[in-house]
């Protein structure tokens, strides 16, 4: 795949986690760890009862170049569009698609990320 189909610029991040000060472990805000070129590709869109309210849920495939960074991605980490600020939720680990460890692939769907 030629490097021109990378044209969204992607902040990936990671919940903060910390101490409250008696030794116990809280999670924070959002923290941007890393950013990338990555490509994304739209699913077919399905709906899901949350709540008592049909939803509909968009999911997308980002595609991202294998490296340290991205392969630690995993399904607690969400996405930003650096432009639009579109949030992607990311549910599932990247997987080496073509077994070549050139890029990967992470299903995500566009604002379902959980607050808790």
């Amino acid at each position: 795949m030629p490097a021109g189909k990378l044209r969204s610029r992607l902040h990936f991040q990671q919940r903060a986690v910390g101490d409250d000060g008696y030794g116990n472990q809280v999670t924070g805000d959002f923290a941007t760890v890393f950013t990338d070129a990555a490509e994304i590709i739209p699913r077919m869109g399905s709906e899901a009862v949350l709540g008592a309210r049909l939803q509909g849920l968009q999911p997308v495939t980002i595609r991202v170049r294998s490296h340290v960074a991205t392969r630690a991605l995993g399904a607690t980490w969400r996405a930003v569009d650096a432009r639009s600020g579109a949030v992607y939720a990311i549910t599932s680990p990247p997987v080496n698609v073509s077994q070549k460890n050139d890029y990967i692939d992470m299903l995500a769907t566009i604002g379902t990320q959980a607050d808790a």
